[in-house]
């Protein structure tokens, strides 16, 4: 299987809520991020894309790696996403923009409202309740 190296952000409101954006012409909720490009930092191509797709401006000071995850990918049959997750603190609000049609703030008990993808079902809303609030 191809794997496609993204990086992810963890930002969470005062409530424990997670954000999650759903791409334009996709139907699963996950967190925002995206592609990391050839010889790019992942922690950079992260507010690269946190910039982009919720116009929002993240210091890397703002941003915490939480590890590498591997996951089926959700919108890409047949490819595994591995996923460079950090724990992000936002100073401004997010707004959607770009390739995303729409945001929620998603808590663990409604996790079966929304469709999501396999990284953020399996992998990151686990890792959070685990770790507590991150």
């Amino acid at each position: 299987m191809d794997i496609i190296k993204i990086a992810a952000a963890i930002i969470q409101d005062n409530d424990g809520r997670q954000l999650l954006v759903r791409k334009a012409n996709t139907s699963v909720f996950m967190q925002a991020g995206g592609k990391i490009d050839t010889g790019e930092a992942a922690s950079a191509a992260l507010i690269r894309e946190l910039k982009e797709e919720l116009g929002v401006d993240v210091a890397v000071e703002a941003i915490k790696s939480l590890g590498t995850y591997q996951a089926p990918a959700a919108n890409e049959v047949g490819h595994i996403v591995e996923a460079d997750l950090f724990e992000v603190t936002l100073t401004d609000i997010p707004k959607a923009q770009a390739e995303i049609a729409e945001l929620i703030w998603l808590s663990d008990d409604e996790l079966d409202q929304v469709p999501l993808a396999p990284l953020t079902k399996d992998i990151i809303f686990p890792l959070v309740a685990q770790l507590g609030r991150v």
